[in-house]
């Protein structure tokens, strides 16, 4: 069964900012950018996006589905790794054109496909005058070529 979102293009203003339709945004490539954080103490594990495939199953399952722009797939997080991501609580911003998704982290708690606790294990610095990466020690949970080969 395939969810059905209320069409935003039919809601005036105020009906999609301040109504109880949800009316996701999808962008120009049926996409809607999702930032997805860890219940408890709100750590951003993760960006990714949704079509409404993976939108509809992430409601309807509990369960985090996303849609891969790279292998342009849809992906149920865990799936290969198990590292699955139960929904605890999805939000929208005020013109419902990105989401936050609250979850619980399961299996050794790597939300990243790099293996660590969250994508962003690199900070951004200024070395003279250049920008630089700096890892911030987050270490790798599990080994990402013994769950994913290569």
């Amino acid at each position: 069964m395939t969810l059905v979102f209320a069409d935003p293009s039919t809601l005036d203003h105020a009906q999609l900012e301040e109504g109880n339709r949800f009316a996701p945004r999808f962008d120009a490539q049926g996409l809607i950018t999702v930032v997805t954080v860890e219940e408890g103490n709100n750590d951003v594990l993760m960006v990714a996006h949704m079509n409404a495939e993976a939108l509809g199953l992430t409601l309807q399952t509990g369960i985090a589905h996303y849609w891969s722009r790279s292998r342009q797939s849809l992906w149920k997080k865990g799936e290969t790794s198990g590292e699955v991501q139960e929904v605890v609580e999805l939000r929208t911003d005020c013109d419902q054109d990105c989401l936050v998704m609250s979850v619980r982290q399961s299996g050794r708690g790597a939300a990243c496909h790099s293996g660590r606790k969250s994508c962003f294990y690199r900070r951004v610095e200024m070395n003279e005058g250049a920008a630089e990466l700096v890892d911030t020690g987050l270490p790798r949970l599990f080994d990402p070529k013994a769950v994913y080969g290569g």
